[in-house]
């Protein structure tokens, strides 16, 4: 127990609100901890696998109805709705307390209060936020044990810390219509009810690591981003490390943990994973943007994931991996989900808990998003640099989006304003792969706007102010798009570890040592600057891959134009003049 008073009396309140049984405080001894899984055990909320095949993993199913985040009962609750803005669902703080403190009453009952003081970030960096999460299930504490920093340490900066995020979460009765999630900024509090998923109930995740700490960002001159953060080694050993920022579905698990191809491993070049998910970067004493991985595990989407697409990330996950909705294979007592391989279990059950046949089963075994947590030091390209309290300077930001024909493979913004305004406009589409297709172009900028814990106009004023004190120290943004296709519907470039050639170009801009080509929508490679030894001649044209079309980047104007008004006047007059340029420029 810590000797915070603030803390003390913050959880003698929840106590008074919830009525649990018992109260336990967890400080990551690893007794208590197996004691816990014992009991999920027992209790079936935990199956333990397979211990030779699997050492220390285990199997978890969530309600069938609390299987993804719940975008829809998610809420930034601050005292003016124009701070929250138009990314955000908006409800006054004094409204959802009393709702919430109706649904908290006596939500414990009979059950065990776990208090779970957490850091995140290295413990004793000066990057580093302090958490407290208050829950009544397990599930989340052996996550939280997973996912952030938990130990004696912990409760001993804790002690003398004057300010804590207050995280408070119960399952309930997983009454999805009374499911709430909610941020109070400007209080410094997180509370979410009736669900256990990950996303809703892991609270220094998102709600934590992004909504709130990008408010706090916001006030103290830092940010709050989501994304990974990779060091990419040369052959003279020099290290340089990038950011990158991808909507879901767009390679960012796979960028984080990727394997250069043989052709770059054999020249001696490596990639060092330090972070595959949130990024927070401050302004170092040297001037430069420097990031930590906050968080001190992975929580990522299993299908798909195989030896082929991320052997990193399923070397990773082999052992002390909590898996959630995915197969349970009876015969090895094992695990399996769609994209693993080609021989589903015949005797197994799948996500639902019901009996399934791989090979005659109509329905996917594996929820869609069924996920993995596992501990950071699990991984075999986990950065050296990883627990370095002050983080790892940064040379470049890459933002990369799905887009069937609009953007090119890779291009430069034309300095650190005009890449505010491309991570503005940062989109993917909708595309039927098999006809080529173009659907609705949805738009994620930064691939924060589920994310951002206040209003995202304020948030690229925030980043333009950001650019300004870093000057001419600031990283070079860049945009990539792995996903461009042909007149069939292909697509055009390899991807996966083959990605490996664009980031080399990325990183000889930023270190100039190679000319580019200014078009009209920013510095881009001549085609023989990116290097495709090796890839054979089934790949199109390199001229192909970074065409320009003006009359959908015409298009795509309008459509920015559209999206931009739904900020009002919270937008910067700048992204507006960085958007006449473009389209001047276009003309």
């Amino acid at each position: 127990m810590t000797e915070n008073q603030k803390v003390k009396k913050w959880v003698d309140w929840a106590v008074d609100l919830c009525k649990p049984n018992k109260v336990m405080w967890i400080d990551g001894d690893t007794k208590v901890l197996d004691e816990l899984r014992n009991a999920a055990i027992k209790s079936g909320e935990l199956i333990k696998l397979n211990q030779e095949l699997l050492p220390g993993c285990y199997l978890h199913r969530s309600a069938i109805n609390d299987v993804a985040r719940s975008e829809d009962k998610t809420f930034v609750c601050t005292t003016k709705e124009e701070d929250a803005g138009p990314n955000n669902n908006w409800r006054p703080p004094k409204d959802m307390y009393t709702r919430l403190e109706g649904l908290f009453d006596g939500c414990m009952s009979g059950r065990t209060m776990y208090v779970i003081p957490f850091c995140m970030g290295p413990v004793g960096s000066p990057f580093a936020k302090l958490g407290v999460e208050i829950t009544d299930s397990i599930y989340v504490v052996l996550n939280m044990d997973i996912m952030t920093r938990i130990s004696p340490d912990v409760v001993k900066m804790l002690d003398s810390a004057n300010d804590f995020v207050k995280c408070l979460h119960s399952t309930a009765d997983l009454n999805e219509d009374n499911r709430l999630i909610c941020h109070f900024p400007e209080d410094n509090g997180i509370w979410s009810i009736n669900s256990g998923y990950g996303g809703n109930a892991l609270l220094g995740k998102k709600c934590f690591a992004l909504r709130i700490a990008s408010y706090q960002a916001k006030q103290e001159g830092w940010l709050a981003e989501h994304m990974l953060i990779i060091g990419i080694e040369n052959p003279k050993g020099e290290v340089h490390y990038i950011c990158a920022a991808f909507p879901s579905a767009c390679g960012k698990t796979n960028l984080a943990m990727l394997i250069p191809p043989e052709i770059y491993r054999k020249k001696g070049y490596k990639v060092w994973c330090v972070g595959d998910d949130i990024a927070w970067l401050r302004i170092g004493p040297d001037g430069r943007l420097w990031a930590i991985n906050p968080e001190n595990g992975y929580f990522g989407v299993v299908p798909g994931t195989n030896r082929q697409t991320n052997p990193n990330a399923l070397a990773t996950i082999a052992t002390d991996t909590i898996y959630t909705n995915v197969v349970h294979n009876l015969d090895s007592n094992t695990v399996w989900w769609e994209g693993l391989d080609s021989n589903p279990p015949e005797n197994a059950v799948d996500w639902r808990g019901e009996v399934w046949n791989g090979k005659t089963a109509a329905a996917k075994g594996a929820h869609p998003n069924s996920r993995f947590t596992t501990p950071a030091r699990n991984c075999p390209c986990l950065s050296p640099e990883f627990e370095n309290p002050m983080g790892v300077p940064i040379s470049a930001i890459i933002f990369g989006g799905r887009r069937a024909k609009t953007a090119p493979l890779v291009y430069q913004a034309r300095d650190f304003a005009h890449g505010v305004f491309v991570g503005s406009v940062l989109a993917s589409e909708t595309t039927a792969a098999q006809t080529g297709a173009v659907g609705v172009v949805r738009y994620d900028s930064m691939a924060m706007k589920p994310f951002c814990g206040y209003n995202m106009g304020d948030y690229f004023g925030h980043w333009l102010e950001i650019g300004k004190k870093l000057g001419d120290k600031a990283p070079a943004v860049f945009n990539v798009n792995w996903f461009r296709t042909d007149e069939n519907g292909r697509f055009m470039w390899p991807g996966f570890g083959e990605n490996m050639r664009v980031l080399e170009w990325i990183l000889a801009r930023c270190n100039d040592e190679i000319n580019a080509i200014d078009t009209s929508i920013g510095y881009m490679p001549r085609p023989e600057d990116i290097n495709t030894d090796g890839l054979g001649n089934k790949m199109p044209p390199m001229q192909e891959l970074l065409r320009i079309d003006k009359e959908l980047w015409q298009t795509e104007i309008k459509s920015i134009k559209e999206y931009y008004q739904t900020f009002g006047d919270h937008l910067p007059r700048q992204l507006w003049t960085e958007l006449e340029n473009l389209e001047g420029r276009l003309k």
